[in-house]
């Protein structure tokens, strides 16, 4: 948690901290929030599966999937890539645990939420399928994205869709509130030659929801 601290100073304003939100304890959206969005235009349901894919194509492109982290002595797969082009394997699915559950069916822009991969597995790694921020890794000056989350409680597993400026979505992770200026980015650094999903200061991750059939 001390280099998640010290990271945070680095890329957000210096204000109080606020780790309230539980399962027990779910966000009140506002009645005029706006639900995600898949690439054809339906809402992003809790109960589906969905591939993280990118906005851009070629070489520009690929799908996020679970694979092994490099020097992890994790006993399973804990960490969260993207494929080095949109042509060839698709991505692990995965499936969107929000914070307003009370509000139905539903996934909302800006809503605190856990991401899962959706993939049947050993009872050993069930935790190995919730998306969470690793320690910082002082080789490549960041903090990867890894697994071995939790669900519904206030660490480092808490993540929100927001619209980009660009094309699709952005992904941001919010350790500390849903407010978006305790939030960062989630982009991409090259790690062993594989493209890792990590925070960024700039350029974070373009990406659209496809919806697994």
């Amino acid at each position: 948690m001390k280099c998640l601290f010290l990271l945070c100073l680095c890329l957000v304003p210096i204000v109080g901290f606020s780790s309230t939100f539980t399962s027990q304890n779910p966000i009140n959206l506002p009645s005029d929030a706006t639900p995600v969005l898949d690439v054809t235009g339906k809402e992003l349901d809790p109960r589906l599966s969905y591939r993280i894919i990118s906005t851009f194509w070629g070489a520009l492109g690929g799908d996020v999937y679970l694979g092994k982290s490099p020097n992890s002595d994790a006993p399973c797969a804990n960490g969260v890539f993207r494929y080095n082009s949109d042509v060839g394997p698709s991505g692990t699915p995965v499936r969107f645990i929000g914070s307003s559950s009370h509000f139905g069916p539903h996934i909302f822009e800006d809503e605190l939420l856990n991401i899962q991969f959706a993939i049947s597995t050993s009872k050993l790694c069930v935790s190995y399928t919730i998306w969470k921020v690793g320690d910082y890794d002082a080789s490549l000056g960041t903090m990867l994205l890894e697994t071995g989350g939790t669900i519904g409680q206030a660490d480092s597993s808490w993540f929100k869709i927001v619209k980009s400026s660009q094309l699709g979505y952005n992904l941001l992770y919010c350790p500390f509130s849903s407010d978006d200026q305790f939030c960062l980015k989630v982009g991409v650094v090259h790690q062993n030659g594989k493209r890792r999903l990590a925070l960024v200061k700039d350029n974070p991750l373009d990406v659209s929801f496809k919806q697994v059939q």
